[in-house]
This record gives structure tokens, sequence and C-alpha cells, in this order.
């Protein structure tokens, strides 16, 4: 009788805690990452006793983003922008490197360009729906909506559709292109530079954006050092030229700016998100034959650096009050930018060049007075100057001092050290502002530590009344689930999280190996060597974390210079996968079944060397050119669509026999095809590179399956093997991991659900693998110890939701604790975010609602 009371309680709090974590989740989010407030309306010029602001030398701007133009593709030897530096070397461009705040990707840093603030780090997730409204900058004061409130033409957009989401109905005149279809290098930069020659004839705008993302698609696909990249950036010179001979020879341009600048930068690896310096320093041009007359000599081309640091540095917030200095329009109201002192002269009048500090000063001293007293002018706050309290109390004393110093000198007779304190004094202020990037809702980030707490209970509770064997049974996975939320405290352990599952799955490798050499025969000891020895593979297959991104690891000092023997290998993996399906539809007519397995094998190979033709086209040579040009003729869209629409269909008769023959003998034949089939849309998913991983993993699988393992033993080794494997497809606790090249396979236009899946099974194709895989070997081990349906599969999921919901707690904790950290939104916040994608996705959607259907169709 107490048994039948007990696993009801059990039951009901292991529900709970699976409830109770997404509550956890958003709660916390909403606390940790709130939209920051900002001042509506447009910005005006102030009355100054100083006179009228100063005359602006440009009427016009040209904009020209290059998506992921680091800094050394344009100032460095070897460059393709020879053109570009030839105008430098001239005068009449002057070049700077423009520093990217995290998160580098292109929708925060947008906003940050246009409106001189520090973006939220919430942007990060909306830069990855391309349905998003709600990240709008119509009621938001930027260069945009000054140059529009100017009237003094139209505002015209070609290129990445994210300004027509972020400026709805400012554009004139825009024809946008997607930002996602990452395989695109060339058309989707041919869509801009086919409306430049018109524009450049008419003469009715004032601003003309220019957005071209083929360079970041090659980044993504081959890296900074891809065959691509220098005919990629000889293609944005010509344009570059062609837009500066039209300034120079047609009177209506004689007074246009061309600005053109990267939106962020890329790691070695070719990927962007995170903090690295390759991916926080693109590069920033002005030119205009004007400049000859201001700018300073530098050394053309720049010696290399390794923190990508050439020239002057300036922030990406700084673009919003120069352009309005150079432009004739107020400083946008939110903007924490300094004006960059290398285009002072284009001022000769000291009374000017005091104005245009000054003004910049006071518009920043508004927003930190207003900020620190709740005043919008600042005169309720006088801190003591003598003992100053805090960095803002330090800020007004100084701009006390420099008002002061202000009015005893004559503005005609203004001197350098004016200057330069006041430009000291603007940084400083700058630094101060953007530091305060995220105002914490703290009674929301300790309801959603609560909530993951008690979630944590109850699922420790189920998981100690359904686990038989004691407390001893579970002492491995005590030890890395503390282990693994004690490391959430060091950023270094964060970023490099990979070696933690590396060695943790290697040793239980090695303990399971040596568990069962007291009866085991001389087969399972070479299996548990051959398991270990795959596992070793597996770690050097891709380099990823932050220390090491970017250096040789398989896939790029070995595959990558050896395509024949990776086709080889993904030919090994897809024969593999045919050959058991061909063995489980055993029932299936022959001829029928061989047409059917034959058909979806060349269909899923077919697509696999078409897309990685368009993708990595180096790798397609030889017998694999010659079997790219046989099937040469659909789109990639449709190859996918059959691929998708043949694993549907192969389905059909499994799914028929679990539900309707349901013996035993079909139902583990129906259990191993559904496998197999989620097997063959993963490595559709995959990049090709990573196909061969799954021979890997099939490795210890097989080596799994050969031991008597328990449901603990079994859950762990699941545990370990779905981290171990994302990492070792190149994941990371980074945004820039996030692997985009598979997220639109046979979908033609942007679809959020589609899409949504498709990267995240692109992204977790292995881990997910890894729960069919396990489901298995629950059900083996059910059978041969006879529990009870459902009880194998409660007690892994307890097991799961623990981890996840005690992992969750450190994690919150740790983001909590060093909120005011340097790495806070480098680090943890892209942590906590992955976070999420772990517990939501991997764990209650795959391991729990996805595990749990299998599980239920290989039982009933």
């Amino acid at each position: 009788m107490h048994r039948h009371h007990v696993l009801p309680i059990s039951t009901v709090l292991l529900v709970a805690a699976n409830l109770l974590i997404p509550v956890a989740i958003v709660l916390f989010a909403i606390g940790f990452f709130p939209y920051k407030p900002f001042l509506p309306g447009l910005a005006e010029y102030q009355t100054l006793e100083y006179g009228p602001p100063p005359k602006a030398p440009f009427d016009r701007l040209i904009f020209m983003v290059i998506d992921a133009l680091r800094s050394d593709f344009v100032y460095t030897d070897g460059s393709g922008f020879e053109f570009t530096q030839g105008l430098i070397s001239d005068g009449a461009a002057i070049p700077f490197t423009a520093h990217a705040t995290s998160p580098t990707i292109t929708m925060p840093r947008i906003k940050a360009i246009t409106t001189g603030s520090t973006p939220s780090f919430l942007d990060a997730i909306l830069n990855f729906d391309e349905a998003d409204t709600s990240s709008t900058l119509a009621a938001q004061d930027t260069w945009l909506a000054q140059m529009k409130a100017k009237k003094t033409g139209k505002l015209v957009m070609y290129g990445d559709d994210t300004w027509l989401k972020l400026f709805p109905g400012v554009f004139d005149r825009a024809d946008g292109t997607s930002s996602f279809f990452v395989s695109d290098f060339t058309e989707v930069d041919n869509n801009v530079t086919r409306h430049i020659p018109d524009e450049l004839h008419n003469d009715d705008w004032n601003t003309m954006v220019l957005h071209y993302l083929g360079l970041d698609h090659i980044g993504h696909k081959t890296g900074p050092r891809g065959p691509n990249m220098i005919p990629k950036q000889r293609e944005m010179d010509d344009i570059i030229r062609m837009i500066y001979e039209a300034m120079d020879t047609q009177p209506h341009l004689q007074s246009t700016l061309l600005v053109f600048c990267g939106d962020h930068g890329m790691n070695d690896a070719g990927n962007h998100g995170a903090s690295s310096p390759g991916e926080t320093s693109p590069a920033l041009v002005f030119v205009s034959p004007k400049l000859r007359a201001v700018s300073k000599p530098v050394k053309v081309p720049a010696d290399w650096v390794e923190d990508f640091q050439y020239y002057n540095v300036v922030e990406q917030s700084d673009l919003a009050p120069t352009l309005a200095a150079l432009l004739g329009f107020p400083i946008p109201k939110n903007s924490l930018g300094s004006f960059m002192l290398d285009l002072l002269p284009f001022w000769p009048e000291k009374r000017d060049r005091f104005q245009i500090l000054m003004r910049n000063a006071k518009q920043i001293f508004d927003i930190v007075a207003a900020t620190y007293s709740g005043s919008s002018t600042g005169k309720q706050y006088s801190p003591d100057c003598a003992r100053p309290g805090s960095l803002a109390e330090e800020l007004v004393c100084e701009w006390q001092n420099i008002n002061e110093a202000a009015g005893k000198i004559s503005l005609d007779d203004l001197d350098d050290d004016w200057i330069t304190n006041t430009s000291n004094w603007l940084s400083k202020a700058q630094a101060l502002m953007s530091s305060m990037a995220s105002n914490y809702d703290m009674s929301m980030l300790a309801y959603g530590g609560s909530v993951a707490a008690v979630a944590s209970i109850a699922a420790i509770y189920a998981l100690t009344t359904l686990t038989p064997g004691g407390a001893s049974s579970l002492v491995p996975f005590v030890l890395i689930t503390l282990l693994y939320g004690i490391m959430m405290f060091a950023s270094s352990y964060v970023e490099e999280e990979q070696h933690f599952w590396y060695w943790a799955t290697s040793a239980w490798l090695f303990y399971l190996a040596i568990k069962s050499v007291p009866g085991g025969t001389l087969h399972s000891l070479m299996m548990g060597s051959i398991a270990l020895g795959a596992m070793r593979l597996i770690r050097g297959w891709n380099q990823t974390g932050q220390k090491f991104a970017g250096e040789p690891d398989i896939v790029t000092s070995f595959l990558a210079s050896n395509p024949s023997l990776l086709w080889c290998l993904v030919v090994v993996a897809y024969g593999i996968v045919s050959v058991e399906l061909f063995d489980d539809l055993g029932d299936i007519p022959t001829a029928i079944l061989g047409s059917l397995v034959a058909g979806l094998t060349t269909s899923a190979l077919s697509f696999k060397l078409a897309f990685t033709n368009e993708d990595a086209p180096e790798l397609v040579v030889g017998l694999a050119k010659t079997l790219v040009n046989i099937f040469d003729g659909p789109s990639l869209v449709n190859r996918a669509r059959a691929v998708f629409l043949g694993l549907g269909l192969t389905s059909i008769y499994p799914l028929y026999s679990l539900v309707v023959l349901r013996t035993e003998s079909s139902k583990m034949n129906a259990m191993r095809t559904l496998h197999h089939l989620y097997t063959m849309f993963a490595l559709t998913q995959s990049r090709v590179t990573n196909v061969p991983l799954f021979l890997l993993f099939q490795v210890i699988y097989l080596y799994l399956s050969r031991l008597n393992l328990t449901v603990v033993e079994i859950t762990i080794s699941s545990l370990l093997l779905q981290f171990s494997s994302f990492f070792s497809m190149g994941g990371s606790n980074a945004i820039s991991g996030v692997d985009l090249s598979n997220a639109y396979n046979g979908v033609s236009g942007f679809n959020i659900f589609a899409v949504g899946v498709l990267t995240f099974v692109s992204n977790w194709a292995i881990p997910v693998w890894w729960t069919s895989a396990s489901n298995m070997l629950l059900l083996q081990s059910r059978q041969s110890t006879e529990q009870g349906s459902g009880s194998a599969y409660r007690q892994h999921t307890a097991l799961l939701t623990t981890f996840v919901a005690v992992t969750l707690v450190f994690v919150m904790t740790a983001c909590t604790a060093l909120r005011t950290h340097l790495f806070i939104w480098t680090v943890f916040s892209p942590k906590y975010l992955y976070s999420m994608a772990w517990s939501l996705g991997q764990h209650l959607i795959i391991n729990v609602a996805f595990g749990g259907l299998l599980y239920w169709l290989g039982s009933i």
C-alpha cells in the first residue's frame, strides 16, 4: 500500500518541477534582460549664449555597412581594398577602428550606430527573429530621424532588411534582403549594387543606406581566410570607387559624405557575437574629397597587430554626435557618443570647435544628471566635490571645472587643453553610462531563482523516491551536477565548458570499461578501448570555445585538405544508415523496400553534395564534383523538401507497426527504424564535415548497448554524450557559435517555426540523436530487468530534470552574483541564453516530450 501512495506523489512532483522550469526561466529573464528606458521625441538645438550651431560641411550622407568588415580586411597588406587604401594615403579618407560592444551581432550594432546608445542584450535574441517588430526604433531619436526631419531630401535604403524592421516607414525607397540566407555570397549583394548607379544620378535624397551581407556570409562559411574573401573585398572596394568617383565628378554630390564601416568583425572561425578582439574591431572610414584639407598622414597599409586596433580607436556610438556636426542636426537624445576629434579641423574657428564639444558635453551631462538625480537638467545634482562619493559625482565635479574654465577664457583664444579635457570627460561619461547597460529587476531575479530552487527540491525528492538502487548509485551523477554548477562562477570555465564534458565523458567511459572487466570478455574490453579512442577523436574534431577558436583541428587540418577521404566517410555514414533501414524494414516486399531506401538515400546524399557545392565548394572535388554535375537540376529547397518528404513517408510503416501490430519484435524494429530515419534527418541538417561524427558516436552507442547498464548509468551516459556531442559539432557558449547554415533547408522564405526548428536541430543534431539512442537503451534495459512500463522512463526523466533544475539555480545565482562583472554581457549572459535553450529545447521538448513519446511508442 505504501508504494502506491509514494509513486503518485513522486510523479506529481516530477511534473511540477518540469512545469516550474520554464516559469523560472521567464521570470529570471524578465529581470535580467529588461528593455532600457529611452527619452522619446527628437532632439532640438539648445539655445546657448555662444550663438547658433556651426555650419555643417556636408548636406548628403551615403552610409555603407559591409557586414562583418573586420579592421584588418581594409587596412593591412594583402587587403582587397586597394582603392580605399589609396584614398587613405591620399588624404581623401580618414580611417578608424570602431569598437563594437558585445553582443556583436547586427541588430544591436545598428541600434548603437544610429542612436549612439548602448542596446539591450535582449536584442541579441530578437536578432534571430526575422518577423520581430517589437524592437523598432520608430519612436527613438536617431540620425536617420534627424535627417528625415531636415526635409532636405528622401531617405533610401538597399540591403539587409534589419533596417526596415528597425525603421518602419522611415525610408522613401527601399529594397531589403534577408540576412540569414548565409549560403548566398553574390545575389544578396548584387541586389544592393544594382540600385546604386541610378541613385547616384538622382538628386532627391539626402541619405542613402547600403548594407552588404556577402562578406559576412563568406566568413560564416569559410572563415576570414577563405578563398572567396579577397574577391569579395575587391568587389566592395569597386563599389566604393564607383561612389567616390561620382562624388568627385557630379555637382549635386559635391557635399556628400561617404561613411563605410562594419557593424561588427569576426573571429578566426568566421563567426561573431562574442567579445574577442576580431569580433569587436570593425573598420570605420570617412570618405570625401573635402577630407584632404583636414586629414593627417597615416601609414598605408598598416602593420598587422594582434588586437586589430588600427589607427585611432573610437566607439561605434561616436558616430551619432560626429554625423550630427558634419551634417548639421542636433545630437540624438539618447546618444552616449563623443565627437571624433580627428574631424574637428573641419571648423577652423575655435568658437565653432568649442560649440561642437560643448553641445556634445551638455547633451551627455543631461543624461548623467537625469540618471543619477532624477533631474533632466542636473541642477539638483550638486555633490561634494572635495570628496566625490562615486564615479558619477566625479563626473559632475569635472564638468563644473570644464564649465568654469570655459567661462574664464575667450572663445577666440580657446586652448588645446580645454579641448583635451572635454574630450576626456566625454569618454569617461560614455564609459560610465555604457556600463549601465541594464537596470536589473532584482525582485524578478529573486523570483526566478526561487522558483528554480523549488523545482530543484521537487525533482530531487522525486529522484530519491524513484531510484531503487539507493544513494550510492547516484554518486557519479551528484558529482557531475555539483562540479558543473560550481564551474558557472568562473568566466574562463564557462568559455571553455567543452573540456569539462570531454574529460567527464572520457572518465565515465573508462569507469564503465573497468566496471565490466570482472565478467567481461576480450571482445568487450576491445570495444571499451575502441569507444575511448572514438571519444579522443571526437574531442579533437572541432576547436570551439574562445581561447582556441580557429586553431587547427581534425576538420581544418585533415579533412579539409583531404576532401576525398571526407566524402568516403560521408558515403559510409549514409551507407550504414541505409543498410540499417533495409534490415529494419524487412517486412516490406524487397522490390518496394529497395526502391524506397535507395531513393531516400540517393536524394539525401545528392542534397548533401549540392548543398556543400554551394556552401563549401573547395570540398567538392574529383568524383564528388562529377556526381554534383550528374545530379544537377533541382534547387536546394526542392532537394531538401524531397528528403523530408521521403523521411515522412518512410516513417508511416514503423508508426503503423507500433500502433497496430504491437508485437515485441515489430516494436523494436519500428523503434530502430525511427531512430535511423532521424539519423538521416540529422545528417541532412549537419555540416558535411560533421557527418563522420555520427560514425564515432555510433561506435560508442554500440559499446553501451552491449553493457548491462542500469537506468542511472544510461541516463548519465546520455547526459554526458548530449553535451559532449554538442561541443564536438563546434557549439559553444557564445552567440557566435549558432550555426545558421542549415536553417533554411527546404524553406523558401522566413517562417519562424520552420526556421526555428531547423536551426535547433542543426545545432543540436547529435544531442537529439542521443535522446533517441538513450530511449532504445532504456527499452532494452526494461526488457532485461522486467521493470514496469513507466518506471524506467520516470527515473530517467527525474535524473535529467534534477540536473537541469539544479544547474539552472547555479547559473542564475552566478548571473545575479556577478551582474557587475566585467564579462557579464560577454560570457555570463550568453551562457544564460544557452541554458534557456538547453532547458526549454533539449530538456523539455526533446528529452521529456520527444523522448517520452518514443518510450511510450516502444512500450505500449
